[in-house]
């Protein structure tokens, strides 16, 4: 699965979007993983141990955790894209609950191997709709509206970069191991899988809070790549400490303490609610002033506070790492 074969009809039709789904998927990986990426970890902290008892509670659930996730394979049912644009987690979740036990048990036993004795159990499609369910009511749902302006950021910044740039703009800095190559070869991940030629279906592009990419598809029609951004994973925003206001803006104050991780420009203003030209602005401001770093990846700029903004947003408030 190293490349997708398309063709022009293939891209013409090839859209970017999100879903409540993958959204819910990509924190329940998050949530297990060992591997926890600066900017998810106050989401993390927050929620894991809550999320560790729900496992405790549901040793068939947590078995199916442990045997879905390989180290390049994550087991099909859990991976299917939607079938349209904007779906609550409820309708997404209709095709994994119709599927019966055999087929669960045929794809962890692709991931993992012989499975133990637990997977006897029935009900399994259910099982693991009622976790991602879990993970999207306890975890995402509230922040939700907040997470899709992050998401809807990124789509339509490359969106934009489509038009101007074509495919190989688009797609540059997606994702480790997927760019646009030549001759009619997209290729989605790094790993050593045969091409799969998807020329007459549809690809879409989903845009996910995840800590990597991967790819999946509802055959025999629908393929997707799922991406991650960077966005803000904070379920509240506590007051600005005014002494940071009076020195900098209400504004500026906003963005600098945004921006403790590495945030896109397009991600600030989805989250803040500015216009993107204001952020730019303030942006550079702060950069001049010192109180900023930054780096490309692909083609965006990620933004930190360095140790002199750092410095100034503890002089301000004793809890300087909040995300506000």
């Amino acid at each position: 699965m190293g490349e997708f074969i398309v063709d022009a009809d293939v891209m013409a039709r090839t859209r970017f979007g999100t879903s409540q789904l993958t959204e819910s998927l990509a924190g329940l990986a998050i949530l297990r993983s060992p591997d926890v990426r600066p900017w998810h970890r106050d989401w993390y902290d927050s929620h894991v141990a809550a999320f560790r008892a729900r496992l405790a509670d549901d040793p068939v659930g947590a078995a199916l955790l442990r045997h879905a996730f390989g180290a390049s394979w994550t087991a099909d049912f859990l991976t299917v894209p939607p079938t349209a644009p904007d779906l609550v987690l409820d309708e997404e979740l209709e095709y994994l609950e119709s599927l019966d036990d055999d087929r669960i048990r045929a794809d962890l036993e692709f991931v993992a191997g012989p499975l133990p004795e637990v997977f006897t159990a029935t009900g399994l499609a259910r099982t693991a709709a009622e976790l991602l369910r879990w993970v999207w009511q306890h975890t995402i749902r509230d922040e939700w509206d907040r997470r899709a302006r992050v998401l809807r950021a990124d789509v339509v910044s490359r969106t934009s970069r489509l038009s101007t740039e074509g495919w190989s703009g688009a797609l540059d800095g997606l994702a480790p191991g997927v760019r646009w190559l030549s001759n009619g070869r997209l290729q989605v991940n790094a790993h050593p899988y045969p091409p799969r030629d998807i020329r007459g279906r549809d690809l879409l592009l989903i845009a996910a809070h995840s800590h990597r990419s991967w790819v999946s598809w509802r055959l025999p029609d629908t393929f997707a790549v799922v991406y991650p951004v960077t966005g803000v994973f904070a379920s509240s925003s506590p007051p600005l400490p005014e002494p940071l206001v009076r020195l900098l803006g209400r504004n500026r104050a906003r963005i600098l303490a945004r921006v403790g991780t590495p945030t896109s420009t397009s991600a600030l203003a989805a989250a803040t609610d500015l216009p993107i030209g204001s952020v730019g602005g303030h942006l550079r401001v702060l950069l001049d002033a010192g109180l900023l770093e930054r780096r490309r990846s692909g083609r965006e700029v990620l933004y930190w506070r360095s140790s002199a903004g750092e410095s100034v947003v503890a002089a301000s408030d004793t809890d300087p790492g909040r995300p506000l």
